[in-house]
């Protein structure tokens, strides 16, 4: 009996530190049956798409082809390659991948390289698709009727780490004042710009510079989360460094730290592998001065 009372008392001491070393270990997020994810397709664009819900010939609006559809087989698959799960995203028809699961705190791991396809409305323009976080809400909030809302991690050839505002998001961004026509340019040099919608400053700002590996080469991105701030990381580098998440609803901005993720479809090919997530209870010492 005295035993059993040492250990117990041994186990329940041990607890709070196990679960503290449980929020350090990475998860994987990528099977060989996207287990942990559903999707959404909305349309095929085409080529001058202004915002409004397209149309069929006879002027009739067409439904988005909608969550988990038997489509998405074709736009979203898991190949193999030295036994090695990677995910494949045609863009073939717009749309996301969206976790099941909702995330708050977290470091984003994920490794892509583009594929060969691209399609309309983008075949003359360069590759595109992008890691949407803290998602929340209906799908199609936004101009492409595409998306929930959320904020954008850009992953387009040479622009990899942009930030781009969804619906009605914001964010301040360290970043160079734009002049005239030019979008702000990130440095963690400079102040916080307030970047997004009802903000002088709309929906676009420049990574600091271009980590993007060579063409036909995996490029490793990481998305760091904390309480409203984040960080854009390509390579290693830091090339985005972002806080007071928010949006407005009702009216009024209110913030935005919490949400799914998802990986867009977005009329290029591209491949991911290596996803992964942890969870954080605080920024990594290393990356705090740069939100003083």
């Amino acid at each position: 009996m005295l035993l059993r009372i040492f250990l117990l008392i041994f186990i329940v001491s041990l607890t709070p530190s196990t679960f503290a070393s449980s929020k350090s270990e990475w998860i994987s997020l990528l099977d060989d049956n996207l287990s942990q994810w559903d999707n959404y397709l909305s349309y095929s664009f085409k080529p001058g798409y202004d915002g409004s819900q397209p149309i069929d010939s006879n002027g009739k609006p067409i439904s988005p082809i909608g969550e988990n559809s038997a489509l998405a087989d074709r736009i979203f698959s898991v190949v193999k390659t030295n036994n090695e799960p990677i995910l494949k995203i045609s863009g073939e028809i717009y749309g996301a991948l969206i976790t099941k699961q909702s995330f708050r705190n977290y470091h984003l791991h994920m490794k892509v390289r583009w594929g060969e396809m691209k399609w309309n409305p983008r075949k003359a323009l360069l590759k595109d698709s992008g890691i949407l976080y803290h998602s929340v809400g209906p799908h199609g909030a936004e101009y492409w009727r595409s998306w929930m809302q959320g904020q954008e991690f850009q992953i387009m050839e040479g622009h990899m780490g942009d930030y781009w505002s969804q619906a009605t998001s914001a964010m301040d961004v360290r970043a160079y004042t734009p002049e005239y026509i030019m979008n702000p340019i990130a440095s963690t040099t400079q102040p916080f710009l307030s970047v997004g919608h009802k903000e002088k400053i709309k929906g676009l700002v420049i990574r600091s510079d271009n980590h993007e590996s060579p063409e036909g080469e995996w490029t490793s991105l990481d998305l760091i989360c904390h309480e409203g701030k984040s960080l854009h990381i390509v390579n290693s580098k830091v090339v985005m460094v972002l806080k007071n998440s928010r949006y407005e609803k009702d009216e009024k901005f209110i913030p935005l730290d919490e949400g799914k993720i998802q990986l867009q479809s977005e009329a290029a090919e591209i491949f991911y592998k290596d996803i992964k997530i942890k969870e954080i209870d605080k920024l990594p010492k290393k990356y705090t001065p740069l939100f003083n």
